[in-house]
């Protein structure tokens, strides 16, 4: 039975090495994605979000912070800055830091006060 090769890398060090991955699913920027062995070759932004896998012992989830995906037909790895909160357990963050994220995120895409509108200067608001 054909396998993949799963690697999940910080610059820091290698957080996860799986040798016989019967699947991953990653989720990506723009969706979720199914991987099986001899995928065709793949680079990719990920979101921060649990990977799943299945080796020898079934299923498994660890949580990835955001990173990049890059597939050939025989491995899968992913270069990351860490693990999530609670990846430990397979567990996605607790609901507080997600909202805190999420919040984050929120006020970083806000325009600042006195901002040109684009919707205004077209004059579709």
């Amino acid at each position: 039975m054909d396998s993949l090769r799963l690697i999940i890398r910080t610059p820091q060090a290698t957080l996860l090495e799986v040798d016989a991955a019967r699947w991953v699913q990653v989720q990506l920027s723009d969706g979720g994605i199914g991987i099986l062995p001899n995928h065709a070759p793949l680079l990719a932004a990920t979101v921060d979000a649990p990977l799943r896998y299945a080796d020898a012992h079934g299923a498994q989830s660890v949580g990835v912070a955001a990173g990049i995906l890059h597939v050939t037909a025989a491995a899968v790895t992913i270069y990351t800055s860490g693990l999530l909160d609670g990846a430990a357990n397979g567990q996605p963050p607790a609901g507080a830091q997600r909202f805190d994220r999420l919040t984050q995120a929120l006020l970083q895409e806000r325009p600042s006060p006195g901002a040109p509108n684009p919707e205004q200067e077209y004059g579709q608001a």
